[in-house]
């Protein structure tokens, strides 16, 4: 039995130490926000967050995560940054097909906690490693600076 530390709960799984964390999350737990994309851990929709740095979870062996703390994008709506992000998303319509937009999310979450008020260079370094197939670059761009923006607003009051 391997137990996992995900948004904040404890999830007891019986499954391979090999096992990569995606399929754990997804046809284990239930957990289907996190996608599989290309299974080579390159375009980005797998990723979540362990210990607060963004992981491709489609090539994470589940042995990797005991111990560590999981956030998906399930658990997003708990954290402020997240929530941030996630309204930015929604403002400036990001999502075109929505597929890529999870990985998309944890990638710009991780950034924003790093690096609270990037530059639109330390925002495509931070990204480049996300795939996007509809293209949606410029309104991901957008998003991230609003939240920033929105974030600097809120830790002024």
């Amino acid at each position: 039995m391997t137990q996992l530390q995900i948004n904040g709960s404890t999830q007891d799984v019986n499954v391979p130490d090999g096992m990569p964390l995606l399929w754990v999350l997804r046809d284990e737990l239930g957990m289907t926000g996190t996608k599989f994309g290309c299974g080579m851990a390159m375009c980005g929709a797998c990723t979540v967050h362990m210990d607060g740095a963004p992981v491709r979870s489609c090539l994470t062996p589940v042995s990797v995560a005991t111990g560590r703390q999981i956030s998906t994008i399930e658990g997003m709506e708990a954290d402020p940054v997240g929530r941030a992000v996630q309204q930015a998303w929604i403002t400036q319509n990001v999502a075109q097909c929505g597929y890529c937009q999870a990985g998309q999310i944890m990638t710009a979450v991780s950034l924003l906690k790093a690096t609270p008020q990037p530059t639109e260079q330390e925002i495509a370094d931070a990204m480049s490693g996300n795939i996007c197939r509809c293209g949606t670059y410029p309104r991901i761009l957008a998003a991230i600076q609003q939240a920033a923006r929105q974030l600097a607003q809120g830790a002024k009051q």
